[in-house]
């Protein structure tokens, strides 16, 4: 029986965007930064929030993205359609693949064309399930197609289903049976893990740790330039060694990475509403103004007057 409220349901949270400048991402336990590689997005996150478990479901568009998870957490991922891979911790890897972190662990992404992943957040930690350690970032690992496909199709279920009103022990009970057969399901798709050179490769945290710092140089200057023999010194290693480890995460050379930046850095300062044009680009570091106004056009779908106007 209930008191004459609403019974409680186990039901999803929609969100969708279609402005990049709005979207975010609902996702508990994880911090989250993009860059953006269109003009325009179709964005929906889709998320189940358990008693120590959150399902996500992922609409994404082409993105540069980072991520770090919450210390004292658990995440899993794995794609959710096939389509162009991932590259995901500098390797292009996409079938059958599961991915996973522990408490602040931290993995870097490329999305080059819209993409549907799902991840599963445990928060406290699982315990004794023999799943694979990690350490400062995620790992990733191929399994069977089997469990990959039992995976994607456990998640779906579990978003798709008509939620039923159910009294409040009831909820807990189904909110438990939920999180036990996502356990179970993750259980056997690293059981079936097959040892692959790409994925040692890919685990590697050498030149992964020289992406981080790159990273943290980079926001240590989010409202100034920085160029690339400054940000080598910086951090402490030669030019090379960060144009190879920025071209193995991000896909593109360091200095084409440093301008996408930058354009977004003009973009932030003319929708704060700026003095002008000119001024926004000098103080990221452009200095030929008919070439920053192509490139800016071509990466928003506007010019830098069009941006600027929208903040007046």
């Amino acid at each position: 029986m209930n008191d004459g409220h609403p019974a409680p349901s186990l039901a999803p949270k929609i969100f969708r965007f279609a402005d990049i400048d709005e979207f975010r991402s609902s996702v508990r336990h994880l911090s989250v930064d993009f860059t953006p590689l269109v003009r325009k997005i179709s964005a929906e996150q889709v998320i189940l929030n358990l008693p120590g478990c959150d399902v996500n479901f992922t609409k994404s568009f082409p993105r540069l993205f980072d991520a770090q998870l919450a210390p004292s957490c658990t995440a899993v991922g794995f794609s959710m359609d096939d389509g162009v891979p991932i590259r995901f911790n500098g390797v292009d890897r996409d079938e059958s693949v599961v991915v996973i972190g522990r408490g602040g662990a931290a993995y870097s992404a490329v999305e080059r064309t819209p993409r549907q992943y799902a991840s599963i957040v445990f928060a406290p930690e699982p315990e004794d399930r023999g799943w694979p350690e990690t350490g400062v970032s995620f790992k990733i690992f191929e399994t069977s197609a089997a469990a990959h496909h039992s995976l994607r199709w456990l998640v779906s279920e579990v978003l798709s289903a008509t939620p039923q009103p159910v009294e409040p022990f009831e909820l807990n009970a189904m909110a438990s049976s939920i999180r036990e057969s996502l356990l179970a399901a993750i259980d056997t798709a690293f059981a079936d893990v097959v040892p692959t050179r790409w994925a040692a490769r890919a685990n590697s945290t050498r030149k992964f740790k020289v992406f981080q710092d790159v990273q943290a140089a980079l926001a240590a200057h989010v409202g100034s330039p920085v160029y690339s023999g400054e940000l080598a010194r910086q951090i402490g290693v030669p030019v090379r060694t960060m144009h190879d480890a920025v071209l193995r995460y991000r896909g593109m050379s360091l200095h084409r990475y440093l301008r996408v930046r930058r354009l977004w850095l003009v973009r932030r300062s003319l929708l704060a509403g700026t003095h002008s044009v000119k001024s926004a680009a000098l103080a990221s570091g452009f200095w030929h103004m008919g070439d920053f106004s192509r490139g800016y056009r071509l990466q928003f779908g506007e010019t830098p007057s069009e941006t600027l106007s929208k903040s007046r």
